[in-house]
């Protein structure tokens, strides 16, 4: 199993759940962070650090949530890692808990 950030990280991407990684296993986005669940170890450290709380273990991804374990696994492949901390992005506040936000989500 892996871990999988989900939509609400779209338009915020805090990236406090970096630092705690162990592994790397982040990918960054314009807008958006992703795992890569071929590095992921499954430590869980990350989830609670999430301000968004958009960080699911695999098989606890909402069923209106499940697209984005295959466009973590795809964007991973193509996205450079973060292992820092960064600030969010200048709005995150806005836009934390907002749905629907996967067609403003920039690939």
């Amino acid at each position: 199993m892996t871990f999988v950030v989900t939509e609400n990280c779209i338009k915020c991407k805090y990236t406090d759940c970096v630092v705690v990684c162990p592994v790397d296993c982040f990918h960054e986005g314009d807008n958006f962070l992703v795992i890569d669940p071929e590095e992921c170890i499954d430590c869980a450290l990350c989830v609670p650090e999430c301000p968004a709380e958009a960080i699911f273990a695999e098989g606890d991804v909402p069923m209106n949530q499940r697209k984005f374990i295959e466009l973590n696994a795809i964007l991973a492949k193509v996205w450079p890692v973060i292992s820092t901390r960064r600030e969010p992005l200048a709005d995150a506040e806005k836009w934390n808990g907002t749905p629907g936000k996967l067609n403003l989500l920039e690939r």
